[in-house]
């Protein structure tokens, strides 16, 4: 009898381990699918998905790839393949001006201008404002230019607000990022030695390839125009810069209307930050006055080295306080070239009003 409860517990114990083995060989003949899989309806996008698809298919034809040599550069080259360097643009009017960074076109003078379609077109370098790392070009051909995108404004931007980036990062023409704006009031250095005041920060991924191209709001609309990142790998590390879009709409009419911008100013030579903070001064330490400039006619005065004695300080610009040289620059952009300020400035320990005439101390042409 116990022989025989032992041998149906064997059994059993053989059907049961047959079983566990053979199960995946009986469920890959059974459940395999062979045939293609029927599709299952996912239901409607959401709210925030919509608007992001339909903001790429409404934006992205009037946003072009900017490839950009030296034709001196090409003559040095074997075979005649010169060294391009190449970013974003978008269409800024009906007249076919493109915008996008100076820098990205600084130093050539071939230019060519890809579609989304795939059209190619060649441009001219209509004119640069380094001041601002902005340029526009002009289209040869104006045929069939997508709708230039709407103009937003970046004076009610909110730190958290979405925003999207449209661009050919490392070449991969219409790329869309997002993201939103991290920071605002942010002051990025130019090739020019000056800087861009109220710069939009934001960690929609930017990359090399993508400069020049739009920041763009929920609404579609360009809010900046993007132009650098802090990047140790130079790739994109969530931190990328873009100019305010209410620069580039006072910047960019100029250039199409003159060929340049004209850089305001008042004629002095300024200490930087670090001197000016050694010697306890909390504002712009005029070393000297440009001879002839508006600044020696207003009698501003510099730092007098014989008698190691600190000149004028300005403090104050039409009643804001100016604590660096940015400060200064951005109120004189803002009042333009041919109106006065009014400066506040430290002279012999009390405080000082004069006015000064804002005059172009840039280059023209």
């Amino acid at each position: 009898m116990a022989d025989r409860v032992t041998r149906i517990l064997l059994i059993a114990l053989l059907v049961v381990v047959g079983v566990y083995v053979a199960q995946p060989y009986v469920d890959r003949l059974l459940f395999s699918a062979t045939t293609p899989r029927p599709v299952q309806p996912r239901g409607s996008l959401a709210d925030l998905e919509r608007t992001t698809i339909e903001l790429f298919e409404r934006d992205s034809p009037s946003v072009v790839q900017v490839v950009a040599r030296s034709s001196a550069a090409e003559t040095l080259q074997n075979e005649g393949e010169g060294t391009a360097q190449s970013g974003t643009g978008f269409v800024w009017d009906e007249a076919g001006h493109i915008v996008t960074n100076d820098h990205v076109v600084e130093g050539t003078d071939m230019v060519a201008v890809r579609f989304a379609s795939g059209q190619v077109s060649r441009a001219k370098i209509l004119g640069t404002a380094p001041n601002y790392d902005l340029a526009v070009l002009q289209l040869d051909n104006t045929r069939v230019v997508p709708p230039p995108l709407p103009i937003g404004t970046s004076a009610d931007l909110k730190v958290g607000q979405l925003v999207f980036a449209i661009g050919n990062p490392f070449g991969l023409d219409q790329s869309l990022t997002t993201g939103i704006i991290s920071a605002l009031k942010r002051r990025l250095p130019t090739n020019s030695g000056r800087e861009i005041g109220d710069v939009i920060q934001t960690d929609a991924a930017i990359n090399p390839g993508n400069s020049g191209g739009p920041l763009l709001d929920s609404a579609g609309r360009v809010v900046g125009v993007n132009t650098a990142i802090i990047s140790p790998s130079g790739t994109n590390a969530g931190i990328g810069f873009a100019i305010p879009i209410d620069i580039v709409n006072r910047v960019v009419p100029e250039i199409i209307r003159r060929g340049y911008v004209p850089t305001p100013g008042i004629g002095i030579v300024a200490a930087n930050e670090a001197v000016a903070t050694r010697a306890g001064a909390d504002g712009v330490v005029i070393v000297r006055t440009v001879p002839g400039s508006a600044a020696e006619r207003a009698g501003l005065r510099g730092i007098d080295a014989n008698a190691q004695r600190l000149g004028d300080v300005i403090v104050g610009v039409n009643g804001k306080p100016v604590h660096r040289l940015s400060d200064l620059t951005q109120e004189l952009e803002r009042v333009g070239v041919g109106q006065k300020v009014t400066l506040t400035i430290k002279r012999d320990g009390r405080d000082v009003s004069v006015d000064v005439d804002v005059t172009d101390i840039g280059r023209r042409g």
